[in-house]
């Protein structure tokens, strides 16, 4: 009966870990920022808590909604994301997406997209987060095209119109 339960136990962590799409591969990374010495916020150095760790330094944003992205992100998100998040406030396995446009930059979402890995060990809001949902969000290797159509749908999502 034990070795039943364990092979059980063994067999869903596979499960849940491929699911879960992409590879983690933790070589991988987007392209280095710029290292400066001085201390942020976050006591990193080197790290902007507004903008994130990766490439995107300024994403530019209509006033109005690009209802084609913001499909074309509705698609990657049914894909890479609803099995984890919800479109409320609601926790599931990660956050919900409720309001996250208005919490954060739309550099500190590409970059959190993109560079899923080095933000999770950099910005101590993603580490609390961490604590709570206590499930690292795996590396979707999203491209930059998918991940900016993502941000017009997280837009949709918090009523830009």
């Amino acid at each position: 009966m034990k070795k039943l339960l364990s092979l059980s136990i063994i067999t869903l962590i596979i499960v849940a870990a491929a699911s879960c799409g992409g590879s983690s591969d933790s070589e991988k990374t987007t392209e280095a920022t710029t290292e400066s010495t001085a201390s942020t916020d976050s006591g990193n150095p080197s790290y902007d808590p507004h903008r994130g760790e990766g490439k995107f330094t300024s994403v530019d944003l209509s006033p109005t909604l690009d209802v084609a992205k913001a499909e074309l992100g509705n698609q990657v998100s049914q894909v890479k994301c609803s099995s984890c998040h919800k479109l409320t406030d609601e926790k599931l396995v990660g956050p919900g997406w409720a309001g996250v446009t208005t919490r954060r930059k739309p550099e500190w979402i590409m970059n959190f997209i993109t560079n899923t890995d080095v933000m999770i060990d950099k910005d101590p809001e993603v580490q609390a987060q961490l604590e709570l949902c206590l499930v690292r969000m795996p590396n979707q290797n999203l491209s930059d095209e998918d991940a900016r159509n993502l941000l017009e749908f997280m837009r949709q999502n918090d009523g830009v119109k």
